[in-house]
C-alpha cells in the first residue's frame, strides 16, 4: 500500500496457453479455460482463434456476453438482433446475448483472422434482459498517450476518463501498447478480479516483478480489502498488452454449450426456447 492509499498488486500465476489444431482452418488455444467459475468470475472462459472463413456457423446464446477483440484481418459478423457488419483489427465487438440472440462471425474470404473472444457472465437478474450490440472501433476509443505507453480504453476507466461502452458486470479492457523501458500502472477498484494477455513482446508484471512474454497469461492477485489498487507493468522491449478486470459476481454458474445459466432448470428452458423459436 503506497501513501495515496493504492494497493499495489501481484501477479499469482502465469500460464502458457497451448494452441491445438480444430482442423485445416482453425486453430485456437483457451486464455481463459471454461470451467473455473469461482477463480475467474466475472470471466468465464476466453479462446485465441486462429481461422479461416467457414468454421462457425450461426449459433445462439443466452445468459452471457462475447466481447470479440480483433487483431488481425478483417471480420464479418450476424447478429440476429441487430444486423450485419465488418470488424477490422483493433476494432471490439461488445454482445449482449440477454435473454437470447443468434449470431456468427466469419473470416473474409481468403484471410486467416487472429482474435480474441471473451465471454462475461450476466448476474442472474441481467440473463433475461433484451440483447444489445456495441461496435466498438478503434478510431473512436479513448486514448492515452505518455513517456513510450499508448493506451486504448474500450470499457471501464483509465486516468480520468471513462469509457462510453455499456457494462452489466463492471468490466475495465485495456489496450496497452508500451516501447522497452516503459512503465505504466492501471488502476483498478480493489474488488476486481482479472488477467493479462501478452499478445507481443516481454516485460516484468506486479509488485512481485513476474516475467512474462508473448502468449503468456497473467493473472492478477487480490487487493485484500483495498479500495484501489495498481498494477504495474513494465516493458523489457516492445510489448502489446490486453488487460480485463471485472467485478465478480458470486452466482451459481450452470454451463451447456452456447449457454449459461444458474440452474440446469434454466439451462433446460432456454434449449426448449431455442428449439421453439423463442429466440
Amino acid at each position: 500500500m503506497d501513501k495515496k492509499g493504492v494497493f499495489s498488486r501481484d501477479i499469482k500465476n502465469v500460464r502458457t496457453p497451448g494452441f491445438q489444431k480444430n482442423s485445416e482452418i482453425h486453430t485456437m488455444a483457451w486464455v481463459v479455460e471454461p470451467g473455473d467459475w469461482k477463480e475467474h468470475d466475472p470471466f468465464l472462459l476466453m479462446a485465441h482463434d486462429h481461422m479461416r472463413s467457414g468454421v462457425f456457423g450461426i449459433h445462439p446464446h443466452r445468459g452471457i456476453e462475447t466481447v470479440t477483440f480483433l487483431i488481425d484481418g478483417h471480420l464479418n459478423h450476424y447478429d440476429s438482433k441487430h444486423g450485419e457488419g465488418v470488424l477490422y483489427p483493433g476494432d471490439a465487438q461488445w454482445m449482449t446475448a440477454g435473454q437470447g440472440v443468434e449470431h456468427n462471425e466469419d473470416a473474409a474470404e481468403g484471410e486467416t483472422v487472429s482474435l480474441l473472444q471473451l465471454w462475461v457472465n450476466l448476474p442472474a437478474k441481467s440473463k433475461m434482459m433484451p440483447s444489445r450490440y456495441q461496435d466498438l472501433r478503434k478510431k473512436d476509443m479513448l486514448t492515452f498517450e505518455g513517456e513510450g505507453a499508448h493506451i486504448r480504453l474500450f470499457s471501464g476507466s483509465y486516468g480520468n476518463k471513462t469509457a462510453e461502452t455499456k457494462n452489466v458486470a463492471p468490466i475495465t479492457m485495456l489496450e496497452i501498447n508500451m516501447e522497452e523501458g516503459a512503465v505504466v500502472n492501471p488502476k483498478l477498484p480493489g474488488s476486481y478480479n482479472g488477467f493479462l494477455y501478452i499478445l507481443e513482446g516481454e516485460g516484468e508484471f506486479g509488485a512481485n516483478q513476474i516475467a512474462g512474454r508473448q502468449g503468456q497469461v497473467l493473472w492478477m492477485a487480490g487487493a485484500q480489502d483495498a479500495e484501489v489498487s495498481e498494477m504495474k507493468i513494465e516493458a523489457h522491449s516492445r510489448m502489446r498488452v490486453m488487460l480485463y478486470a471485472g467485478e465478480p459476481i458470486g452466482e451459481p454458474v450452470v454451463a451447456r454449450g452456447p449457454f449459461v445459466m444458474n440452474t440446469e432448470a434454466e439451462i433446460i428452458q432456454a434449449f426448449d426456447d431455442y428449439r421453439n423459436g423463442k429466440f
